[in-house]
């Protein structure tokens, strides 16, 4: 079999290379908001907070 390339170099015949660049390449849209970090971090303190009562009441039972 002989091995032919376009101008473009080898193809891709699943085209997941093609889609992975135009992916990468789009710009970010300017109607979408920026992320911001605050909703997870505030979740994952109120978690650990609720933890640590948890712990500190099954201590409190264990040594009444």
């Amino acid at each position: 079999m002989a091995n032919t390339q376009g101008p473009q170099g080898q193809h891709d015949p699943a085209g997941s290379t093609q889609m992975f660049r135009a992916f990468v390449d789009e710009a970010p849209q300017a109607g979408q908001p920026a992320a911001t970090g605050g909703g997870p971090r505030i979740g994952l303190i109120i978690g650990i907070v609720a933890a640590v009562a948890v712990v500190a009441a099954v201590a409190w039972l264990a040594l009444k």
